[in-house]
């Protein structure tokens, strides 16, 4: 899943995750995005919740490093980790070849695939043909951009800032079909009463090219110590069952890769 120009004003919610070492470690900044449940989102205190924030927690734990969780836009999350804002992102972002040629990645924590989203019995279907001349939402930025962008190339490509105002037009009518993560999708709209009369659109979209080999979390290039840090706590998180306790709080079949029954 899958965003990057404009930084926003960036707000910081410091949160000690585990006891520290005792010799003194700079904490970890952690960018986040804040706007993108059930990954991440913010409780009605504007207390940071979801499965990015807390595997974010679990590794920073896992390392036994002090967490610090700076929140960001999306589309000014890489230029944010550049410029040294933070020092890495537990977004969602996933694990592409444009995006390893500025940034490094670790091994991924979870991968699910892309589905079109529209009103139920629409006379359209999932192809380049089927969708010429129609209003795509995506978020700007996002591996959905370059998909929809490289696919339905005679679609009029509409970009939106977080996902939450996509699926807000797709409710009002303003745009045809939405493209985004399909558990997004799901939880975040066709289990609501806004999306009541949408239905998913075609099937499981898989692209190497623009959705890469999953979801990792990003560092600087050149951090190679810090990427195989965590590449090495998300397996004892997986091997502790800490990942599968984080991961049934908010999903019912593991996202690791496992692929949900009846898909």
């Amino acid at each position: 899943m899958i965003r990057r120009t404009f930084i926003s004003t960036i707000a910081a919610a410091t949160l000690a995750v585990a006891a520290v070492p005792a010799f003194a470690e700079d904490a970890l900044r952690i960018g986040v995005e804040g706007a993108y449940p059930p990954f991440s989102s913010k409780a009605s205190d504007g207390t940071l919740e979801g499965f990015d924030i807390e595997i974010a927690m679990a590794l920073c734990a896992e390392m036994k490093r002090e967490c610090e969780l700076i929140e960001q836009e999306w589309d000014g999350m890489i230029p944010a980790l550049k410029a040294r804002k933070f020092d890495a992102i537990v977004a969602s972002m996933s694990i592409t070849e444009e995006r390893k040629r500025q940034i490094d990645f670790s091994e991924k924590y979870y991968q699910t695939p892309a589905r079109l989203v529209a009103a139920k019995g629409a006379d359209f279907e999932s192809t380049a043909e089927g969708l010429a001349g129609k209003r795509i939402g995506v978020q700007r930025g996002a591996t959905h951009q370059c998909y929809a962008e490289k696919m339905y190339p005679n679609a009029e490509i509409v970009l939106y800032g977080t996902q939450e105002e996509v699926f807000q037009d797709l409710a009002l009518g303003r745009i045809d079909a939405q493209l985004s993560d399909s558990l997004i999708a799901q939880n975040s709209f066709l289990s609501q009463d806004e999306g009541a009369d949408f239905a998913f659109l075609g099937g499981d979209q898989l692209d190497l090219e623009c959705y890469g080999e999953g979801v990792g979390i990003a560092v600087r290039q050149n951090e190679e110590e810090l990427r195989d840090a965590f590449s090495a706590a998300i397996k004892a998180i997986r091997e502790s069952r800490k990942y599968a306790e984080i991961n049934d709080k908010y999903f019912p079949f593991d996202i690791y890769g496992a692929r949900p029954e009846g898909s």
